[in-house]
């Protein structure tokens, strides 16, 4: 089967290859012999002819109406410039910058970690903390127990950063604990262990207690919200305002809130319900015997004589300004002390053992700060 001359013509153009109306032009269907007012033509008119029969080919082989299966007439084809080029087409397929992102993101989005099983161990000690301070448990035992596993779980951590068989035993059995920046460093359950450790033989033991539940509970909070709605909200500043602490940048303002949030609430729960006998005399917060008389002593003689009355029938021991208002106060002080604590940028120093051991020794300063200004010890 012979293959017709507008066919033949057009086949340059339709693979891309070099197109050869420039040398022959085509009239009438028929090829001619190349006359020296044919090689003066341009090139150009020669191309858009190749465009032409290119498209009537297209438009004998598609429906009539030129728009089925979503494509457009040949007419309209016509309109746009075509390209026959390799790279304007691999341009052309390539994903836009638009789409690229949108995937990027997608994917980001896709890749959070959200560490259920660490986080779920990591809240449980909470409420093993709880359980052993209601039912009266001795720190010390608790100290020891906990001594003794870190002289198996501190040995066998050297022994996996030194040995490759053994580090893959040992990521198969607690890797799902691990963080991947823990496989090829320290175990942060070590200094989560350490900073227990040190609060329970340092400080007392309610302040040791709600410094470990900051630890289990504040701590994976900051971090669950902090990778949720993180995104929504700006990052913290370099330093923390006034006190000029240095924040760790990659910490968010979400994470940051939801830290102090749950610090305040461990607070206020633990002294104002669990344990309310802790530290009563501390937080009624009295005012010393003789002090509202000495503040109605500068008012107006008529003032005076109204508020002396008012005196006369209070308690010589002092005022309680009330109880709310002491556990608002606490809350308040420890929720920024949680949030801080937690935010904060300590270099390489890990956050499992700072933050109790921070949260937990502004806490009792606090209260010893309470102790001076009530006068109860």
């Amino acid at each position: 089967m012979s293959i017709p001359a507008n066919d033949a013509f057009t086949l340059g153009p339709r693979l891309g290859l070099p197109s050869s109306s420039s040398k022959i032009p085509f009239v009438s269907g028929s090829p001619k012999a190349r006359s020296p007012s044919a090689s003066t033509r341009s090139s150009k008119p020669s191309r858009q002819m190749s465009v032409e029969l290119n498209d009537s080919l297209a438009s004998r082989a598609s429906p009539s109406n030129g728009t089925a299966n979503g494509h457009t007439s040949p007419l309209r084809q016509r309109k746009r410039p075509r390209s026959t080029s390799p790279t304007a087409a691999i341009a052309s397929s390539a994903p836009s910058d638009s789409s690229r992102s949108a995937k990027t993101g997608k994917t980001a989005k896709q890749k959070i970690d959200w560490e259920i099983p660490r986080k779920t161990l990591h809240s449980s000690i909470g409420f093993l903390t709880l359980y052993l301070y209601a039912s009266d448990g001795d720190p010390r035992n608790v100290v020891l127990v906990l001594s003794l596993a870190l002289a198996i779980i501190v040995p066998a951590d050297i022994l996996r950063l030194r040995s490759t068989r053994f580090e893959r035993i040992y990521e198969r059995c607690l890797g799902f604990l691990m963080r991947e920046s823990e496989k090829k460093s320290t175990n942060g359950v070590i200094w989560y262990i350490i900073g227990v450790i040190f609060v329970l033989a340092v400080y007392p033991l309610d302040i040791a207690t709600v410094a470990i539940l900051i630890l289990s509970w504040a701590d994976t909070a900051a971090s669950t919200v902090g990778r949720m709605f993180g995104a929504y909200t700006p990052p913290l500043p370099r330093k923390l305002p006034l006190l000029r602490l240095p924040l760790a940048p990659r910490k968010s303002l979400a994470g940051f809130l939801a830290g102090a949030a749950t610090g305040a609430a461990i607070a206020v729960g633990f002294w104002g319900w669990f344990a309310p006998d802790a530290r009563a005399a501390q937080l009624a917060f009295y005012l010393p015997a003789g002090t509202l008389n000495t503040a109605l002593a500068a008012l107006p003689a008529q003032l005076a004589e109204i508020g002396t009355k008012a005196v006369d029938a209070v308690q010589a021991t002092g005022v309680p300004v009330g109880r709310w208002l002491g556990l608002g106060t606490l809350g308040a002080v420890c929720g920024l002390i949680s949030g801080t604590a937690e935010a904060l940028d300590l270099g390489s120093l890990d956050d499992n053992l700072t933050l109790p051991i921070i949260s937990g020794g502004c806490i009792w300063g606090f209260f010893k700060v309470l102790e001076w200004f009530t006068g109860s010890g």
